[in-house]
């Protein structure tokens, strides 16, 4: 598996939580999803994350967005409001901003790093 290390403590652990996306949310397939959070602040998190191939509908927050590196698969990210998506490929990253509506797209099964921050609400 690959390795999140933490300064000053080095090689973080976690264990596999699995889920897959809610019911109402689905476009296509029933897809497995593996979540390593491997480290966890008051405002970001961060891990790894392995999915199955399928389709769900996501909706951000408007204080959350999120950085992710495919380290292995396809992914696409569509945008419901413009109808033109994003095809992230091994080796590439992505980000999803705040307030983003649209569907996620495994086309390969996926690995990924993600860091998902959630800014203060005033």
């Amino acid at each position: 598996m690959s390795q999140i290390l933490l300064a000053g403590q080095g090689l973080t652990h976690a264990e596999k939580s699995i889920d897959y996306p809610r019911p109402d949310r689905l476009v296509q397939g029933n897809p497995q999803r593996e979540t390593y959070s491997l480290y966890e602040h008051p405002n970001m998190g961060c891990g790894i994350w392995h999915c199955e191939v399928g389709c769900w509908n996501i909706q951000f927050a408007d204080n959350k967005q999120e950085f992710f590196q495919v380290i292995e698969g396809i992914v696409r990210i569509h945008d419901q409001a413009t109808g033109t998506y994003i095809e992230v490929t091994a080796g590439n990253a992505g980000i999803i901003p705040p307030s983003f509506k649209g569907s996620f797209e495994v086309l390969e099964a996926v690995k990924k790093y993600y860091v998902i921050v959630e800014a203060w609400k005033l």
